[in-house]
């Protein structure tokens, strides 16, 4: 069975008329076994094949860049919590991001949609993309409806500025932490 774009949206998102619609959701940002099971049960396949490149046709449109933006970056933080696999289509999220930026298709999307498509910025450990991230979403605050998730994008920028990765990563991708690392990893906020 094929997911379409609007599938993947339409259960990230819900659909014009259901309650709650075009508002935060709680489960996007915390940790919820239930709704990252729901993901793992219909978008693990689809997830699959988008790692795959088989659906970079996708990237053709606004609403389906976005879709396989949030199957690539997304999906997977629900899927593989605690495990590598987690950032795994990282770079691939990010390069779709750009290229829907370069060819102006975030600005078809809604405010809260567009969210998701420059989250591969704020996910990045490049500090240039850190500070893209900054300034997409201190615009997006500043619309109509826009979330403001500044204060995230500011702090995930300083931790990449400040050591060049995000240190809260290391024991699940296999890399040493530094003493200056582990430190700060004992503080509040030290990782998201």
């Amino acid at each position: 069975m094929r997911t379409s774009p609007l599938e993947v949206l339409a259960f990230w998102f819900g659909t014009q008329g259901d309650p709650g619609y075009g508002e935060f959701r709680s489960e996007w940002f915390r940790k919820d076994e239930t709704f990252d099971r729901e993901v793992t049960d219909r978008f693990e396949d689809l997830y699959e094949q988008a790692a795959a490149g088989k659906l970079d046709h996708w990237r053709e449109e606004a609403e389906g860049c976005l879709a396989l933006v949030i199957a690539l970056d997304q999906f997977p933080r629900n899927m593989f919590r605690g495990d590598a696999r987690t950032h795994a289509t990282d770079a691939k999220a990010l390069d779709a991001a750009k290229d829907a930026i370069g060819r102006a298709l975030d600005r078809e999307l809604p405010a809260l949609q567009r969210m998701f498509l420059y989250m591969p910025f704020m996910h990045s450990e490049s500090v240039e993309d850190q500070r893209r991230s900054v300034e997409l979403f201190e615009g997006l605050a500043g619309e109509p409806g826009g979330p403001d998730v500044v204060e995230y994008a500011v702090g995930h920028r300083d931790i990449v500025e400040r050591f060049g990765r995000f240190p809260h990563r290391n024991a699940l991708l296999g890399r040493e932490t530094t003493p200056e690392e582990a430190e700060f990893l004992t503080r509040p906020g030290s990782s998201y």
